[in-house]
């Protein structure tokens, strides 16, 4: 990870404060039209779970749920193509519930720096009003989800992250760096979906609606996100920012945490309906479904051009350094 310049594609974008380096990017001004525009967007994409996504259907578990782009199961050749699906199914499964968890936290941070326009920036509350109205729609559309999935699929599927015992543990930690998580997250969201989810025939049809959807909002809550780290950014005195670099490190490395437990936990429920492996095939799926993990909750992330500009403009080339050596071992 580099704090090279990167051009800034917001034409709202502006100074933010003298940069660390001569080679750390603009940051964007945050703007009522911006907020404006957010919740313009909302009113016009808003939508229901039973009327526009659920319509009365179920899953087809003749279909895959992830797409090959996400799942990276490509590589595993000694599966047929029964087992692929189910792993398709099993991640797809994982995934709907890790969106679930994350927007635990996401909401309540986001109604938290709501407080500092209470009294202020009315139009600027609305739009985090609303983030947080979808956020908890979002919960409620992948308890669903979650409902669905296990009634088509076998008993013994385990999801080991429990939401609020984690919100607590991310709440801990600086406003300024679970802001730059959420954002990493809003923004891989929409990645996924644009480049893997929507183009792969393959899929649940079921499961595509749910991510088109989600996308359709998510794609605002970004831009509130990126306005609210950059707006939270300025109050801090360097020393507290180096501290948060710190802060975001140590929530990469948890998450990195809990997708171990959840990798292993989903090739123990594979197993369990599928039947044993030989050790190496079963060390070989352990490896893959760690890789696909780390890269659909983290990599992604990372390598989003946006992502890298906002974080490159708001750090300097030595906090930098210290992110891409903490997180070398998952990227």
């Amino acid at each position: 990870m580099s704090a090279a310049p990167l051009p800034d594609p917001d034409p709202a974008a502006g100074p933010h404060r003298p940069p660390h380096t001569a080679a750390v990017a603009r940051a964007p001004i945050a703007s009522v039209d911006r907020y404006a525009r957010c919740i313009e967007i909302s009113k016009r994409v808003r939508w229901d779970i039973d009327r526009d996504v659920i319509r009365g259907r179920v899953f087809d578990f003749d279909q895959k749920f992830l797409p090959d782009g996400l799942s990276r199961l490509q590589n595993l050749r000694f599966l047929d193509t029964a087992d692929k699906r189910l792993l398709s199914q099993i991640q797809g499964r994982t995934y709907a519930n890790m969106f679930g968890l994350v927007e635990r936290f996401i909401n309540a941070k986001l109604l938290d720096v709501s407080r500092d326009h209470w009294l202020g920036d009315q139009v600027a509350l609305e739009a985090l009003v609303r983030f947080s109205e979808e956020e908890l729609k979002h919960q409620a559309l992948f308890r669903r989800l979650e409902h669905l999935m296990a009634t088509g699929m076998a008993a013994g599927y385990a999801f080991v992250p429990q939401a609020d015992p984690v919100a607590r543990m991310v709440l801990g930690k600086s406003t300024w760096a679970v802001l730059a998580l959420t954002c990493h997250i809003e923004l891989f969201t929409q990645a996924h979906y644009r480049h893997s989810i929507q183009p792969d025939p393959e899929l649940s049809s079921l499961f595509k609606d749910v991510f088109l959807f989600h996308w359709k909002e998510e794609c605002q809550h970004a831009v509130l996100d990126e306005l609210e780290w950059v707006r939270e950014d300025r109050k801090l005195s360097p020393q507290e920012r180096d501290a948060a670099v710190d802060d975001l490190i140590e929530l990469v490395l948890a998450l990195d945490g809990l997708l171990l437990q959840q990798s292993e936990a989903d090739v123990r429920y594979f197993l369990h309906v599928r039947g044993a492996r030989t050790p190496d095939e079963l060390e070989h799926l352990k490896a893959v479904m760690l890789k696909a993990y780390r890269w659909q909750y983290i990599v992604s992330g990372l390598e989003q051009p946006r992502f890298l500009q906002l974080l490159s403009g708001l750090i300097t080339d030595g906090q930098a350094r210290r992110v891409t050596r903490a997180l070398a071992s998952v990227v």
